[in-house]
């Protein structure tokens, strides 16, 4: 059965919830986004266009296959066309964190794998359970002679990462892409595993996410407080909105965001002299890279962070980028909802 004819009830709300947006953004990871976006002294959207959003959900709902659970050849329609896999794939090599928070999810240890600029290799949260995957570049330049090496017959990333590539990609192996990783990261899971014949899988790990995150929402009450994803980067400061990994999140739970968080787009992006449109209830901030090539000394310096009310109630709160901002699978969804039940939970 296909994504199409064997689409979840929770696949279905989060393509409902994506088609809803309206507006698009480079990416949920920095490296790529921070080369591109501009400085301002004011705050703005990190946004692209208001369709691209609605199509790439609408899109995404499509991919999939036909073919049976074990039946092999199967053709597996994707971001950048169809891909046969003439057998359950073995060595599977991953082009971003998304894709391997995946896989691991479902018990396969890929042998290759390329993670994100300045990042330190296999992410600590996803641990043993990786394996050791050989080094095959970053996110935004890899190393093609060093993925045919691996002889991999099965590679897995996404168009925004990797779309002109992809031809040089398809011939060492078998390519399935998604569109962009983020807010469609359930969708982008479920693609991964109809190739791996691990969907029905990937499907219960899923609901038992989204029943993890209606749990905690009842635990919260109906008075829940409001919640500020704020991440310091290199030469930027942003304020994660819902068309992101832990937009999804927030919203599966129910956890009410500011007015400017509220927004159908990444992200706002702002200045240190603007630090006070991070007031909430609650601020949890994540830093992309080295803190000391960031401006969290100068916002925080500001006498305006230090009068919100998150500030003088010991409500700001560092949280794991890794999990929280470049996680973008189900394993680092369990991780944030255990973080947000510690912080929240009285």
């Amino acid at each position: 059965m296909s994504l199409r004819r064997r689409g979840t009830a929770a696949a279905a709300l989060a393509v409902a919830a994506a088609l809803a947006l309206g507006a698009c953004s480079s990416s949920d990871n920095g490296a790529e986004g921070s080369k591109k976006a501009e400085n301002g002294a004011g705050s703005k959207k990190v946004a692209t266009g208001g369709e691209d959003f609605a199509k790439a959900a609408e899109d995404t709902a499509k991919m999939g296959t036909d073919a049976g659970p074990g039946e092999f050849p199967r053709t597996i329609t994707h971001a950048l066309g169809k891909t046969e896999l003439k057998a359950q794939p073995k060595r599977v090599v991953v082009l971003d964190v998304g894709e391997l928070d995946n896989v691991v999810s479902l018990g396969i240890k890929p042998v290759g794998y390329a993670p994100t600029e300045g990042d330190d290799g296999i992410p600590e949260y996803l641990g043993k359970a990786a394996g050791s995957p050989k080094d095959v570049g970053t996110i935004n330049s890899l190393n093609l002679e060093a993925i045919a090496a691996l002889k991999p017959d099965l590679i897995l990333g996404s168009q925004l990462r990797a779309e002109k590539l992809y031809p040089q990609l398809s011939k060492i192996a078998p390519t399935v892409f998604s569109i962009r990783p983020g807010f469609t990261w359930k969708e982008n899971y479920l693609l991964n595993a109809t190739a791996l014949d691990k969907r029905a899988e990937a499907e219960e790990k899923i609901s038992a996410y989204e029943e993890e995150a209606k749990k905690l929402g009842a635990e919260l009450g109906d008075k829940k407080p409001t919640v500020t994803m704020l991440r310091y980067m290199p030469d930027r400061i942003r304020l994660y909105a819902k068309a992101s990994f832990i937009g999804t999140i927030l919203e599966d739970v129910g956890v009410p965001r500011p007015k400017n968080q509220q927004i159908n787009d990444l992200a706002t992006e702002i200045s240190p002299e603007k630090i006070d449109e991070a007031d909430a209830d609650w601020i949890f901030t994540g830093v992309y890279g080295d803190v000391n090539k960031t401006k969290r000394d100068t916002a925080e310096d500001n006498p305006l962070w230090k009068k919100l009310g998150a500030v003088k109630n010991g409500q700001a709160k560092d949280v794991p980028d890794e999990t929280w901002y470049l996680g973008l699978g189900v394993t680092a969804a369990h991780e944030v909802l255990d973080d947000l039940r510690g912080f929240l939970v009285k």
